[in-house]
């Protein structure tokens, strides 16, 4: 019996070892401040993006992170599409004082 209740309190210290080894090497699982309004983890004007500033954003890589070629497609056509835009609305004010 005392062999037994000698075996318990072993396999609870070394759990609790290595609980506490696991917890100093990984962290205790804290979330981060959230950002402040209108800003962002990566370099993007908060204002005014234009598709430069999207062909110049790039993400961090991780193990299991994204896939760069899926992202570097989607991203391109954003800044087409971004160009694309501010060219109709710029022709739309251009022909609105035109008509004034």
């Amino acid at each position: 019996m005392l062999t037994l209740l000698l075996y318990v309190v072993i396999i609870a210290v070394i759990a609790a070892l290595l609980f506490f080894v696991a917890s100093a090497v990984f962290g205790r699982g804290e979330e981060l401040e959230p950002l402040p309004e209108g800003t962002t983890a990566t370099v993007l004007p908060a204002e005014g993006v234009t598709g430069a500033d999207v062909d110049l954003l790039r993400f961090q890589q991780t193990m299991r992170g994204y896939k760069p070629s899926e992202v570097d497609w989607v991203l391109d056509r954003l800044g087409a599409e971004i160009d694309l835009l501010r060219s109709r609305v710029a022709a739309s004010e251009a022909v609105d004082i035109d008509e004034q």
